[in-house]
């Protein structure tokens, strides 16, 4: 038997240390710090056979009928729909209005932190302070936004960070505090438009063309005084309930007036408008009229005509039209006289004629909150202290 070679015995040992110095050094805490853990999706374990895995390793596409994998269910058609329909649910979420409103805060805001160099994500508060400050300072040359804009475009923003599933926090110091410093020193009372009273509405109506426009807006401005509907509830209406997918509400005439269903701001409400003691200044006479010279029966209440042929679209009214129809009429109607005319354009709008029957309604407080939708008492009180001013004198009730 040949007799080993001492050159293997002497390897031989050398990888016997080797590999007991190697399992020490597996038991001794590495002084290093841990790497950072990064979590695959649950499909890279599927090449694991069933029986390494055991029985209850199976994932949660496996546990589906037929094994299919939660990417293959989310292309089946009925899903596709539901996901389409969600969509559509989320872009209802908020009224039109509010939501190019936000949209365009948005593109103001993205526009400016390109400008600075910034990055719109993650949020940061302090830039969203400084862009606060540089929106009450003018940006580019513009003009400093009001109070209630600034507010309203904090909030376009803050929307649209949840949207995009980064919340940003406004109560940070860095945008509460600038934002109570620039209420302090920029804030205002609430401009609100020039109420309009019932026979200014007489005469405002009179100066319209009896054509199959000016018959429509005849029945927009009444209907929209006796309703005291905001401007996008008077185009918001429908013939009769589930007729388009923009609507927001609808009318029922019976032998009594005209019922409305209005979705508002503040949920559902239901309006009644009884029938007036003249067929010229009735709204549901007017309102009647439109509808069957108009040959509406079906969809939009309140349509474009179009100027070369006269016919009617069949699409709905931009609420716009409601607020440059106020502001023509009372301005030929001499409304407000003592004013100039770019005042004047600026004193009356489409809520003129929700704030004219919210200030002239002399009835019990409870039924014009009711009838207007006020979420509370105090936004009716508002109108009427207007109504009711210096009617109470307190100066010369005490002596003076």
């Amino acid at each position: 038997m040949p007799e080993p070679d001492p050159r293997n015995i002497k390897d031989l040992q050398s990888a016997k240390k080797a590999g007991a110095t190697g399992r020490k050094r597996a038991k001794t805490p590495s002084a290093s710090p841990p790497r950072r853990r990064i979590f695959a999706p649950k499909t890279t374990i599927d090449h694991q056979p069933d029986a390494k895995r055991g029985p209850m390793a199976k994932t949660d596409d496996e546990l589906e009928e037929g094994g299919a994998s939660l990417t293959e269910r989310a292309s089946a058609p009925h899903l596709a729909a539901l996901s389409e329909k969600a969509r559509d649910y989320a872009r209802n979420a908020r009224a039109d209005n509010t939501q190019r409103a936000y949209d365009a805060d948005w593109r103001q805001f993205a526009a400016w932190l390109r400008r600075q160099g910034f990055d719109p994500l993650p949020p940061h508060p302090q830039t969203v302070g400084l862009y606060l400050a540089a929106c009450m300072d003018g940006v580019r040359g513009r003009e400093p936004v009001s109070v209630a804009t600034l507010e309203r475009r904090l909030a376009g923003i803050c929307w649209h960070y949840r949207q995009r599933g980064e919340p940003l926090d406004t109560s940070d110091r860095h945008i509460s505090t600038v934002l109570a410093g620039i209420r302090r020193a920029h804030g205002r009372p609430p401009a609100q438009k020039e109420p309009i009273f019932a026979d200014e509405l007489i005469a405002m109506m009179a100066t319209l063309d009896m054509d199959l426009r000016g018959i429509r807006d005849h029945a927009i401005l009444a209907i929209g005084f006796a309703g005291g509907l905001r401007r996008s509830e008077i185009v918001g209406l429908d013939c009769g309930p589930d007729q388009s997918e923009d609507g927001s509400g609808w009318v029922e005439i019976l032998d009594g007036g005209a019922v409305l269903q209005i979705l508002g701001k503040t949920g559902w409400r239901e309006v009644e408008i009884g029938r007036g003691s003249r067929p010229e200044t009735c709204p549901v006479a007017l309102l009647e009229t439109w509808m069957r010279l108009g040959r509406i029966s079906h969809g939009p209440l309140f349509r474009p005509i179009a100027r070369k042929n006269g016919g009617v679209s069949p699409d709905r009214l931009t609420d716009k039209h409601v607020a440059r129809l106020v502001q023509k009429t009372a301005l030929a109607a001499g409304i407000r006289g003592d004013l100039t005319e770019g005042e004047r354009r600026l004193a009356f709008g489409g809520h003129s004629l929700r704030a004219g029957l919210a200030s002239s309604a002399q009835i019990e407080e409870g039924h014009v909150q009711k009838h207007l939708g006020h979420a509370s008492p105090e936004m009716t009180r508002r109108y009427q202290r207007k109504r009711d001013r210096f009617r109470v004198n307190l100066t010369k009730a005490a002596g003076l």
